[in-house]
């Protein structure tokens, strides 16, 4: 009786389907644990052996506190929407609805074949009108609540109407137009625009006009981080800059909720470190400069500054390019030069403008006046100051700031030996002495001293105020593309009006042609029904579905509700939660705002949706490579190419191949030549008879020809194995490189563990035999240890314990089944089809899945006697095993009993045996 690993894995698979082993409820005695994965997006290329990384380690847990008693949600979904999948619907002439129902297909297929206990009956789509609906009612409450600053949080938007009618805005500053105040009465007098004009600069979700990263052949605005060298990430598509009406998330106003929250949650150090840096809070000063430029335009420049101390070190100003005050200050002498600066700066990311080491700028001919001193200041604008922190314009102080030393250094700016009130006694510009006459009163102060008394002086002046300041922007909340939820708004005369809970969802509807309307508009806006009904034209951005499905999951059929209030209050937070660190500021931030939203509106009972967060590490392909002559077809082994790439002179072109036609290093020269046309007649120069080729560790993806299809591990060495090698690879957090060939050890791992239980001529050989002292101790030691390592998610060394544990069973000639099927309770979560397998082999008629997991007694592992090295006069003689309560008399009766002792001694009497308890024995003849 073999280990016929593919046999018993679909077996059990379809058992547990049939029997909806995995099925869950919400109404349940046990505690509760909710385990989350990040839901992946579909794509067309299926899982490589990368993705499951996280999947399995989830996996391990869930099936771990089931089997400690608990009710465990562990449910899987798909992120469908998104523009990945509009273009590759795009690229392959299929409706994304189509490609998407392909793919989910094939990912579905690939998950069950790795043996994953989620609870599918909870599946969620984020592309099904039944589960955007309830995005869309979600996007509902957004835009009909505000951030009541004075109590801070959400509220409906009807209570903010109802105190404008008895007192106007005069305790709401307005989060969107911050100097705007009315009365009771000047609200009741505007017209119906004019008030919806105004309610949407206080909405949680609204609409304005914002410069967005546009790309013509993609159709569609990109988000900062798609956007690399001034091109799309996806298909290297020039972007610019464009003005388009926008929907956006007003995420600012949560601002301190978020960070406080970080207090709350387990997410790793640099995890809290990247959203702390994201949000970006600072205390500092708003101050205005008058100024003075060509056209006689005088107007304030209001900069931020964290350093209003440094006030008189200020040398020059740097405004954003975007900024429109740039076309007022922009000289006839300096106006051309601006216009090139301007255009070069729209095909650049705030990405990519913020990590530029290259310093670029253009001085726009106009001067600000130092507010203190009246001295001229010139005004320059450059890439480094971006237009959405603070107020898009710094006062730049070389001598107290690198990148501005740089700076003034680079264009040749005269710099001023001041800052604050510290002098530093060198040579300085003309300007000295003005400045130290103007800045003498801050003498000897310290640092927080001058800055209050500035910022003290600034505000009795009228010239400036206390400020604190973040960093994070409103989130950009629609996109100009098809393949995402309707926006529930329809526009009369210039006025949103929300649609009707009872109208959702607002379907999307089927379209032939993805492309953008007429001014860059999302493709909707070509459908001449959608159009005439008013309706929005933008779509909701992918983290849209994203930022809540964690609660449908907990509730996922229900139709009059997104989640029932009681199912929200029984699963509560997720527990764990496991994903990659690319998602580490946006989705997690954007969830985390929605959560406290919903908190606050009473639909929900927790504000933090993430408990404990475990981001796992990447799974790095090892790329394979070919050499070819340079002009040739011919290629050339690794071992015959110099070190400068090159063959006998001639030069060789590195190429990747598929490693799927590679063992190990040697190349499959038949599979190559089939490989790619061009290949077809590849001659091959080979050393020892062999084609070898180069390698790498490198990003696993399609393009390299690195990816691993899970499904050939599976098929060649079983969904056990493969779980567990994903896992002994290394610690869940790192980052590690593939090696198929490693898999073998683990594989014959799984091949000794099945010959305790079997025989392959006998059958089964487990015994009913009593276990011994050594086998229950090496049995409880593996309890200890896996539990340990399961908790604290170290599951590579679980693995290691399991295979030192099936070790010392195999020396011990142990096939007893009172130690076994603990063993197997034990291996269930990492290997659940050999263990439910074995479980039933040995005797027992109920599923694994339920059983308990062993309890550790610390009896069985407590250590009674010890080996003692026995000296005579000194030097050692024999080894003797003791009991470790033996008596000083018992020891003395033991050794002197003992042959090898005796022959040692030859018939003498020792004068004295020392005995020191745990350590040694020594006689002294």
């Amino acid at each position: 009786m073999e280990y016929s690993f593919r046999q018993i894995e679909k077996k059990w698979q379809e058992h547990w389907k049939k029997t909806n082993a995995y099925k869950v409820s919400n109404d349940s005695t046990k505690p509760k644990c909710y385990v989350l994965d990040m839901f992946p997006y579909p794509s067309g290329a299926g899982l490589h052996v990368g993705h499951p990384l996280g999947y399995i380690a989830s996996d391990i847990y869930s099936r771990f506190r089931r089997l400690k008693g608990f009710n465990v949600l562990h449910p899987m979904g798909y992120d469908a929407f998104g523009l990945p999948a509009e273009q590759y619907a795009i690229e392959h002439g299929v409706h994304p609805a189509v490609s998407t129902e392909q793919n989910i297909a094939t990912f579905r297929r690939q998950l069950d074949n790795i043996g994953f206990s989620f609870d599918w009956d909870r599946e969620v789509r984020t592309s099904d009108p039944k589960y955007y609906k309830w995005t869309q009612w979600i996007f509902l409450q957004l835009f009909r609540s505000f951030f009541n600053r004075h109590t801070g949080k959400a509220e409906p938007i009807s209570g903010l109407v109802a105190t404008f009618e008895k007192e106007g805005n005069s305790s709401h500053i307005c989060p969107g137009n911050p100097t705007l105040k009315f009365s009771a009465g000047e609200w009741s007098a505007f017209d119906k625009k004019r008030k919806e004009d105004i309610l949407m600069d206080y909405r949680l979700t609204y609409c304005g006009f914002g410069e967005v990263n546009w790309c013509e052949a993609l159709g569609t605005v990109l988000a900062n981080d798609e956007v690399v060298n001034g091109v799309s990430e996806r298909g290297g598509f020039p972007v610019v800059k464009k003005k388009l009406r926008q929907w956006y998330l007003r995420i600012t106003e949560y601002a301190d909720r978020l960070l406080e929250g970080l207090e709350k949650v387990e997410f790793s150090d640099s995890m809290k470190e990247m959203q702390t840096n994201w949000i970006g809070k600072s205390h500092g000063a708003e101050m205005d400069f008058k100024v003075k430029s060509e056209k006689g335009i005088v107007k304030n420049l209001r900069v931020y500054t964290t350093r209003p101390d440094t006030i008189f070190g200020v040398d020059f100003m740097v405004i954003a390019p975007e900024l429109e005050i740039v076309e007022d200050l922009k000289s006839a002498e300096h106006g051309p030069a601006v216009d090139a600066y301007l255009e070069y700066v729209k095909s650049r990311s705030e990405r990519e403008r913020m990590a530029e080491k290259k310093i670029s700028g253009v001085f726009t001919g106009a001067y600000a006046l130092n507010p203190f001193s009246g001295r001229e200041i010139p005004i320059w604008t450059s890439e480094y100051v971006l237009a959405g922190y603070g107020t898009g314009a710094i006062m730049a102080v070389p001598c107290g700031d690198e990148r501005d030393h740089k700076f003034a250094e680079h264009f040749g700016i005269p710099i001023t030996n001041i800052i604050g009130s510290h002098y530093n006694g060198s040579e300085a510009n003309s300007t000295k002495d003005a400045i130290l006459e103007h800045s003498d009163f801050l003498n000897g102060m310290p640092m927080r001293k001058a800055m209050d008394v500035v910022v003290d002086k600034i505000e009795a002046d009228g010239t400036g105020k206390r400020k604190v300041n973040y960093k994070m922007r409103d989130a950009a909340f629609s996109r100009q593309r098809y393949w995402g939820e309707p926006i529930p708004v329809k526009w009369q005369d210039g006025v949103a009006e929300p649609l009707a809970d009872g109208d959702l969802p607002l379907e999307l509807p089927f379209v032939e042609s993805y492309r953008p309307g007429p001014e860059g508009e999302g493709p909707l806006s070509n459908i001449p029904e959608w159009v005439a009904r008013e309706l929005e034209t933008n779509t909701m951005p992918g983290y849209a579905g994203s930022s809540w499905y964690f609660l449908r999951y907990m509730d996922p059929h229900n139709e009059t509700a997104f989640c029932d209030r009681k199912a929200s209050d029984y699963w509560g937070q997720v527990d764990l939660y496991i994903g990659g660190t690319e998602h580490a500021v946006g989705h997690l931030l954007y969830s985390r705002m929605w959560t406290k939203v919903l908190f606050d509106l009473g639909h929900i009972g927790h504000d933090e949706p993430y408990r404990k967060l475990v981001n796992q590490g990447m799974i790095q392909g090892s790329s394979r490579f070919v050499y070819r002559i340079t002009g040739t077809n011919t290629f050339v082994s690794k071992g015959l190419a110099q070190a400068d790439e090159t063959y006998e002179g001639q030069k060789l072109d590195k190429l990747h191949v598929d490693v799927n036609i590679v063992d190990g290093y040697e190349l499959d020269i038949t599979a190559f030549r089939a490989w790619r046309p061009d290949y077809n007649t590849a001659e091959f120069i080979l050393e020892d008879d062999k084609y070898l080729c180069g390698s790498e560790v490198e990003k696993m993806s399609k393009s390299k020809f690195n990816t691993v299809n899970p499904d050939h591990i599976v098929d060649r060495y079983g969904a056990d194995t493969f779980r567990m090698y994903e896992m002994f690879l290394g610690p869940v957090e790192l980052s590690k490189p593939w090696d198929t060939k490693g898999i073998e050890g683990v594989h014959r791992f799984l091949k000794k563990m099945w010959r305790l239980f079997v025989d392959e001529q006998k059958g089964s050989i487990v015994t009913n035999d009593a276990p011994t002292p050594e086998e229950l101790k090496v049995l409880h030691r593996a309890v200890r240890k896996i539990e340990e390592d399961t908790e604290r998610f170290s599951f590579n060394t679980g693995v290691s314990s399991f295979m030192i544990c099936v070790n010392e069973l195999t020396d011990l000639k142990c096939h007893k089944k009172a130690i076994l099927e603990q063993v197997l309770i034990l291996i269930t979560p990492y290997a659940p089809h050999i263990s439910e397998e074995l479980w039933q082999l040995v005797g027992n008629s109920g599923s694994i899945l339920d059983a308990a997991f062993p309890v550790f007694e610390e009896k069985y592992v407590k250590e009674s006697s010890k080996t003692y090295p026995v000296a005579i006069n000194g030097k050692t003689r024999a080894e003797i095993n003791i009991a470790l309560d033996a008596t000083q008399q018992q020891v003395e009766e033991i050794v002197l009993a003992d042959v090898a002792i005796a022959k040692w001694l030859e018939g003498k009497s020792p004068k004295k045996v020392i005995y020191v308890k745990n350590k040694m024995i020594n006689l002294v003849v």
